[in-house]
């Protein structure tokens, strides 16, 4: 038990705070190769289909919270079409455990974090990069030398909305999560049952860290 002015914190809920920070560094991990990656081919790549991936990477945004939990417990729990093969091949199991929270952050995280870096990517001007090419420069050059450093503001952006946006999914996270140990809950769990000054003090730290990346907008 720790002791912050009047405020007192338990070990549990310092675990808590713990995973969570955990699974968010986890999900950003796996977000930032993949959401830049979606978001370069929906900016720069003209095929056939695209809007039908555009619709499939925001549908989590439109989507009731538990009916994607719902969807993830049955795809990619142990008897699912997805779960029970990476059960089988790898040993992989998302029902039940922390690698399953990390799984929800990022699917309602990834059309958020795609859409704010494909605006940064739109908003690099193109001929830098056919610049760049017509004196040799490979693709992939291109893009770590020139593209990377100019969006770098909106990949800041989009890992910055991950944490209230993805410890706020409650509802997908309680889904395949429902039978975690008591003392590997999650932090907004306990949150429940904290002090209301500890719980307006972590409302507010939320509250800061979406508002810090309206500035990198402008950038």
């Amino acid at each position: 038990m720790v002791f912050y002015g009047e405020i007192i914190v338990t070990d549990y809920e310092i675990a808590a705070l713990l995973l969570s920070l955990k699974v968010s560094f986890y999900a950003i991990l796996w977000l930032l190769p993949i959401a830049t990656f979606l978001a370069w081919v929906m900016a720069r790549k003209q095929f056939f289909g695209k809007s039908l991936l555009d619709a499939f990477i925001h549908l989590p945004l439109v989507l009731p919270p538990v009916v994607i939990g719902y969807l993830l417990l049955i795809s990619m729990g142990t008897q699912g079409f997805i779960g029970k093969w990476l059960y089988q091949h790898f040993g992989l199991v998302f029902s039940f455990s922390w690698k399953g929270a990390v799984l929800a952050c990022f699917i309602v995280a990834l059309p958020l974090m795609v859409r704010s870096i494909r605006l940064s990517i739109e908003n690099v001007d193109f001929k830098l990069e056919q610049a760049a090419a017509t004196l040799g420069a490979s693709p992939t050059k291109v893009f770590f030398k020139i593209t990377l450093p100019l969006i770098v503001p909106g990949v800041i952006s989009g890992t910055m909305l991950l944490l209230p946006v993805a410890w706020g999914s409650l509802e997908r996270q309680s889904v395949l999560c429902l039978t975690f140990p008591v003392k590997h809950k999650l932090s907004h769990w306990p949150c429940l049952t904290l002090s209301k000054h500890l719980v307006w003090k972590l409302k507010l730290c939320v509250c800061a860290l979406s508002l810090s990346q309206f500035p990198l907008r402008r950038y």
